[in-house]
């Protein structure tokens, strides 16, 4: 556990929360060293009881409290993108070299952030939304400002979280964003739509739901077990003239392969565009 380390969350969303949760379980950090800021009364008063930890109802009175610690701090930016320039604004008062800023904040670049903030200790990072639930991917960046302890502070809390990856190039974020950080909203389009299927041809709606959900969770679990190709184990499954084979021709000549693809790209460059905002 880190005693001369704190984290302090501007932002008590979803994600900060399961960032607040793996840390605190994962013992890597006090409750006591732990800060957030969130508006929203009940949002608020539920991550102060669920965890036991400081939370305050605006962001100047944390920034307050960060100036006055004098203690290194991670400070994590966990708002939406529309919110950053405020926050931005305020943090830049009492931003210093005992300061690392690790931002979630999706589009918004290095470059954005180092410029608003005349500070250059910045670690990105592009989650999703699995992480809740421990099982996330999480793909980040550091700028060369970050020393080591932080780097590796970073790296336990985003393994608390998932899976993580360290890349040396901001580019990769972008990428990461329309694969991982999006991911999540196609698999889940895709197993809705296996689902109306099932009730479609017969099923009632539970057993659908459990023979889809299953389904997936166990074709997931083989590829990443056996280190086989998703294209050696679609070929096992798919005997010559059957039931598979079928589907799968019909998913070919609808598209679906290309609509993955397109959606990805599409992703990509929403991504992109948003960085150069």
């Amino acid at each position: 556990m880190k005693d001369n380390v704190r984290v302090s969350f501007i932002g008590g969303g979803n994600m900060a929360e399961a960032i607040i949760s793996s840390i605190i379980s994962n013992g890597l950090i006090d409750p006591k060293n732990l800060l957030v800021s969130e508006p929203v009364e009940s949002r608020r008063e539920h991550l102060s009881l669920a965890y036991n930890i400081s939370s305050y109802s605006d962001t100047k009175k944390l920034l307050l409290d960060i100036n006055e610690s004098k203690t290194p701090t991670v400070i994590v930016i966990a708002v939406k993108p529309q919110q950053l320039h405020q926050v931005t604004r305020e943090l830049n008062s009492i931003v210093s070299k005992e300061h690392v800023i690790l931002s979630i904040v999706a589009g918004v670049s290095i470059d954005t952030l180092t410029q608003s903030l005349e500070h250059d200790a910045i670690i990105r990072v592009m989650p999703n939304t699995p992480a809740q639930i421990c099982k996330g991917m999480s793909v980040w960046v550091v700028t060369e400002s970050v020393s080591d302890i932080y780097i590796d502070f970073a790296r336990e809390m985003l393994q608390a979280l998932g899976s993580e990856i360290l890349v040396d190039d901001e580019k990769y974020i972008d990428m990461a964003t329309a694969l991982s950080g999006s991911g999540p909203a196609y698999v889940f389009m895709f197993l809705e739509a296996m689902i109306d299927a099932g009730v479609y041809i017969g099923l009632s709606s539970d057993i659908s739901s459990k023979l889809a959900i299953q389904t997936v969770l166990g074709s997931i679990e083989l590829v990443d077990q056996t280190n086989k190709q998703p294209s050696d184990l679609r070929a096992l499954v798919t005997s010559p003239g059957g039931t598979t084979a079928e589907a799968v021709s019909v998913l070919e000549e609808e598209g679906f392969r290309s609509a993955i693809l397109n959606a990805v790209i599409a992703a990509y460059n929403k991504a992109v565009l948003l960085g150069k905002q």
